[in-house]
Order: C-alpha cells, then sequence, then structure tokens
C-alpha cells in the first residue's frame, strides 16, 4: 500500500485508493449520494465520482463527450498507448470491433464450456478435501478463470502464475507505476505476439486463431488490433471474474442462512447469482472527458477523467429497494455489474456462467463454511473489488 494524503473530504478530495475506500467503500458512497452525487477530486491529474445510477448511465451513453480512450484512473499521463479493442474503442470503431468477438461469447458457445469448468472446480477442492481449512480466493476462485480462459485462448495451463502477475501489473501497480505498466505491457505484447506467429503457421481450435483468422471488412485484423484484444480477454477474463466469485464465497461465508438455503434449494441459484453481483459488482471503469458537458445539472470538464462505479451505481436505493441488503430472491434486477451503454461486458455469458458452477461446485463438496478471521480478510485496490485472501474454516 502506498503512503498517501488522508481524504479529508470525500465529496472534494476523494482517493479510491484510500484504505478506508478499498476496505469498506458503500457508506462513503451513500454519504456522497446524500449529499453531493457527483464528487470530485484534484488527484490523478482530476476526477469526477458521480455515485447515482442515473448519472453512471448517462455518462456510459454519452460516447461524444466520454471517450473509452482510457479507461483507467492513473496518477500520470499513460507512458505508452495500449489500445484493447473494443474496450477502448468509441463510434464508429467499436462497433466492428465488437462484432469480431461476439460468436466466441454467445450463450450457447458459452454452454459447451461448462462440463470443463466443472472439472477444473471440482479438481481444485480436491487438492484441499478432507483439510480443515482453505482460502476462498488462494485455493480456488483465483484458479479458475485462469485455467478457462487459458483453455479458450490455447495457451498453457501452467502458466496461471504469469497471467496472475500480468493483472496484477495492469489493474493495480500501474494506478501509480509507470514502470510496472510498461514492463509489464512489453512482456505480454511478446509473449501473444509469439502466439499469433505461430497460429499464423499452425491455426487451431482456439480464440487466437480465430483473432487471427477474423476480417473486418474483409480485412485481416491488424496485429496492434489483435494482441489489444488479447490483452484485453485475458485480463478482463481473469481479474474480474475471480473477484466475483471470492466475492460471493466471503458473503456465504459470513452469511450461513444464505449459504444454507441456497444448498438446500439449487433452483434459486441464479437469482441469487445475479443479487451476488450486483451486491459485490467488482468493475469500476473510467471515461475522459473529451469536451465541457453537463449531466443532471453537473458540469463536466474536458481533460478530466470520470470513474464510472457500477458498484456504486448498484448500491443507489433510487433504483434498488434496500439497495444495502443482499436480497438472494430479489425479482426486479436490473443491475450494471457488467456496465452499461455500448461496452457493456461482452464476457457476461462467461463470467455469469464461472461464477454459477464456482459456487454450486463449492457448496455441493463443502456446504459448510465460515470465515476463519472475517477481520484478517482484504479487498484489492484499483479498478477491480475482490478478496485476494479469504482464509475459511470448513
Amino acid at each position: 500500500m502506498n503512503i498517501r494524503p488522508p481524504v479529508e473530504d470525500w465529496a472534494t478530495d476523494f482517493d479510491h485508493l484510500d484504505p478506508r475506500w478499498i476496505e469498506d467503500p458503500f457508506p462513503i458512497w451513500a454519504e456522497l449520494r446524500s449529499s453531493c452525487p457527483v464528487a470530485h477530486t484534484d488527484r490523478f491529474q482530476g476526477v469526477y465520482l458521480p455515485t447515482r445510477y442515473k448519472d453512471i448511465r448517462e455518462i456510459a451513453y454519452h460516447t461524444e463527450a466520454f471517450s473509452s480512450r482510457r479507461v483507467q484512473v492513473r496518477a500520470t499521463p499513460p507512458p505508452v498507448k495500449s489500445p484493447a479493442p473494443p474496450i477502448t474503442s468509441d463510434p464508429p470503431h467499436h462497433r466492428l470491433a465488437r462484432m469480431v468477438l461476439l460468436l466466441p461469447f454467445t450463450p450457447a458457445a458459452i454452454d459447451k464450456l461448462i462440463p470443463g469448468t466443472r472439472a477444473i472446480c471440482n479438481e481444485l477442492i480436491d487438492r484441499f478435501a478432507g483439510k480443515n481449512q482453505c482460502d476462498a480466493a488462494l485455493d480456488y476462485a483465483q484458479h479458475i478463470p485462469v485455467l478457462v480462459i487459458a483453455r479458450m485462448l490455447g495457451l498453457p495451463a501452467d502458466q496461471g502464475e504469469k497471467f496472475r502477475d500480468w493483472v496484477h501489473g495492469l489493474v493495480e501497480a500501474a494506478v501509480l507505476d509507470d514502470e510496472a505498466m510498461v514492463g509489464t505491457l512489453e512482456e505480454m505484447t511478446a509473449y501473444f505476439l509469439e502466439q499469433v506467429q505461430r497460429r499464423r503457421k499452425t491455426p487451431s481450435e482456439d480464440l487466437i486463431s480465430y483473432l487471427v483468422a477474423a476480417r473486418v471488412d474483409v480485412q485481416p485484423l491488424t496485429d496492434n488490433h489483435i494482441l489489444g484484444t488479447l490483452r484485453l480477454l485475458l485480463i478482463a477474463g481473469i481479474d474480474t471474474t475471480w473477484s466475483g466469485i471470492g466475492a460471493c464465497l466471503w458473503h456465504l461465508a459470513r452469511t450461513p442462512e444464505d449459504r444454507r438455503r441456497l444448498a438446500s434449494d439449487p433452483a434459486l441459484m441464479p437469482t441469487a447469482i445475479e443479487e451476488l453481483l450486483r451486491a459485490y459488482s467488482p468493475v469500476t471503469m473510467a471515461r475522459m472527458v473529451t469536451k465541457d458537458t453537463v449531466v443532471e445539472g453537473c458540469p463536466y470538464k474536458a481533460g478530466q477523467m470520470v470513474l464510472l462505479s457500477f458498484p456504486a451505481a448498484n448500491r443507489d436505493p433510487a433504483m434498488f429497494p434496500d439497495a444495502d441488503k443482499v436480497i438472494i430472491d430479489r425479482k426486479e434486477n436490473r443491475h450494471a455489474a457488467f456496465g452499461l451503454g455500448i461496452h457493456r461486458c461482452i464476457g457476461s455469458n462467461l463470467a455469469r456462467m464461472e461464477l454459477t458452477v464456482a459456487v454450486e461446485e463449492f457448496l455441493k463438496r463443502v456446504p459448510e463454511f465460515h470465515l476463519a478471521d472475517p477481520k484478517a480478510v482484504r479487498w484489492s485496490e484499483g479498478a477491480v473489488r475482490g478478496p485476494p485472501r479469504a482464509a475459511l474454516e470448513v
């Protein structure tokens, strides 16, 4: 954790890396929502923070004034450009880049991955079965999406540690550390370029080969487009999902009535997963203000950044009754865990499947568990929130 000046006023000097924010942001958002629904800070080169669902939704759709060319808030300007289409693309380029990825992430395509994902989950549980303790994050959640996305991309499963290091380098360390960002990008570029060159010589049935063979307006994708998309698929396919799985198990470990209800009534699982996604949404994205504009009476100045906190949107009581309560049979749940607008997560079907299977298999094999030390659980900092460690007694 970097030593940073403490926040004196969340409305005018917020810091999403402040330890109080990292551990429990919900009361901070609630206070802002009632007193100053759009906070601002001069830190990170100037950032706005809307906390209401309606503001966040309007900004997400307002692509003319809020660009996706930069989707991460940093202490300094990015030392290098690292495009990752379609997430860093604006219209009209965004639509074509997104269309390329639609087919591999349809519900039908994801359904084919369910048996393999169940096998992964059970192989992981086998490693700690019969023991009195395990770590829901380190022993389970952090491995599942790594192994699933590695299979989809056709990458070696034993390189999970490398992939996790890349996640840390680009999602957490890069916010404050230029060297970490540049080093991680260089390493990923060299690695994926070699994989792309292999597929050009010997195509196979994987996502890298799919991208190599893809065409947009009859033209092949450039190397930069392919490499950026692969960075996106790996990083977005790992960190967000393991954070979601970890948060689900953390909640069930500390809420035995929900855990036992789900274990006894598996038909409730789809509704419960949606509610856990709403309550513990892992992802906050950013937008760059490209021109002075006003949203719901609040002015946004060109050149500043906006934190689009989908987790804050999902805790807005104007949108969700009893927004701070986790209600696993919540009937109406138009949550924003996968984002809003044209950049809504293209991998949402994959993430839902992985969360559902991970929780189902864990409850089948480990129906009774609780946190070994609730005070010892820490949450990750930066754009993706989840518990990197969550020791359980089982």
